[in-house]
């Protein structure tokens, strides 16, 4: 079976080697890794994915997934394999491990953080319940010998023609830029801060502050940044993921469906108590998700899509994107991503850390937020090194009452994938 690629096509003229679009979710289990085991746990997860056992190709002028029959990849080091090349068995999707580490790494045009999900909580029922000789829970898990119905497959947004016109406004103007902001031009080591929030005092914190987790992260990381630059002229924006799913009444889709609520941390916000601030944020976030306004934003993903179709050449198309990522980076301060709670089901006992690493937005600064075993983890991916936000939002963080545990800095290190023009 063939899947023309329309959903994806923006993720792949974005994709370099210098900034793969790719989802590496690192998860630490509490025991030593058995290979065996996980050898057969992922054989029998990806037969339950097999939109996702796919090789790119090209076919009249245009990008296909075809059905690869290859086995997926799985290596004993944390440095992964090269996706889309021999290495990978040409598949965009694969798993290494290391001492008690199990890693995924997938092509993000292929899917986002809940799709991602769903294969973990497939792989880690399965792993877990032979590792531990125990029976686990099946409800919410997607098994082998289910039926996969159309839902999973079709691709929400192809051939998609009522969706509403998006509203012609004025060009955003400039968000605040980091790099800029703090003379880290030449700081070019990308790097990862991990945080880790006990998951029941947090959500108190937002219970008491009128907040949710990524509203109330976008929220600190926003009074950081202005306390650090209360001068600057330029705005403060954050970019809050949004799940496209609800919206396109297409809960089961695989596909990546994000798109973003704009959080303004407007002059007049600024001597706002805490709380004041959050309601203004959950407001705004409010407005942007309503179902109409994030069909909107998917009108213009396929407005961008359909543009990239419309070109004859690779070299045409990644002009488009690099266009596209100029303007994200000037109108975006910060990006933040909340999937939502893991839910890996009893699973989770087996599990000591969780870290999902992407990309870092063109704006130069991502937090990822992860909630498993009773832990929020936030991941600051940086294309620079320098802990300046880091320690920012940490003092916010203090000064909140938030307890917080800094795990470890790693280099933001994501395995390539091979791209069909550079061969």
């Amino acid at each position: 079976m063939e899947q023309k690629l329309f959903t994806e096509l923006r993720w792949l003229y974005a994709t370099s080697k210098e900034s793969p679009n790719e989802i590496r979710i690192r998860i630490r289990m509490r025991d030593l890794i058995d290979s065996d085991i996980l050898r057969h746990a992922v054989d029998t997860t990806m037969e339950r994915y097999p939109y996702f056992r796919v090789e790119l190709r090209k076919k009249d002028g245009q990008y296909i997934f075809a059905e690869n029959h290859r086995p997926i990849v799985i290596t004993n080091s944390l440095r992964g394999v090269v996706l889309n090349s021999e290495e990978s068995n040409y598949h965009m999707i694969a798993f290494c491990w290391q001492d008690n580490w199990i890693i995924l790494d997938v092509f993000h045009g292929m899917t986002d953080g809940t799709g991602a999900y769903e294969v973990l909580r497939t792989l880690l029922y399965y792993y877990c319940s032979e590792r531990y000789a125990i029976k686990l829970k099946e409800e919410g898990i997607r098994l082998l010998g289910d039926e996969i119905p159309d839902e999973e497959w079709a691709d929400p947004l192809a051939y998609r023609t009522n969706l509403p016109l998006p509203r012609r406004n004025e060009q955003m103007s400039d968000a605040l830029n980091l790099i800029a902001s703090a003379g880290l031009e030449e700081d070019h080591r990308h790097t990862v801060y991990s945080i880790a929030i006990s998951e029941s005092e947090f959500m108190s914190f937002n219970l008491d502050n009128d907040g949710s987790p990524g509203t109330m992260v976008s929220l600190l990381l926003s009074r950081a940044i202005a306390k650090l630059y209360p001068d600057a002229e330029n705005i403060i924006r954050i970019a809050l993921c949004v799940n496209q799913r609800k919206a396109l009444h297409a809960p089961l889709a695989h596909h990546t469906l994000v798109g973003g609520a704009m959080l303004e941390f407007k002059d007049k916000m600024r001597d706002w108590p805490l709380d004041r601030q959050a309601t203004a944020y959950r407001g705004m976030v409010f407005a942007q998700t309503q179902e109409e306004n994030v069909l909107m934003g998917a009108a213009s993903h396929n407005g961008i899509n359909s543009l990239l179709l419309s070109k004859e050449s690779d070299q045409e198309r990644l002009g488009i994107s690099g266009q596209i990522n100029a303007l994200s980076a000037r109108v975006v301060t910060a990006t933040v991503s909340y999937v939502g709670k893991a839910n890996y089901q009893e699973a989770e006992q087996y599990i000591r850390d969780f870290r999902l690493w992407t990309s870092s937005a063109a704006d130069g600064l991502t937090v990822e937020i992860s909630a498993v075993n009773g832990r929020f983890t936030l991941d600051f991916l940086q294309t620079f090194s320098s802990p300046v936000f880091v320690n920012a939002f940490l003092k916010e963080l203090e000064e909140n009452g938030i307890v917080y545990d800094l795990q470890d800095v790693n280099e933001l290190e994501l395995p390539n994938i091979k791209l069909p023009w550079t061969e």
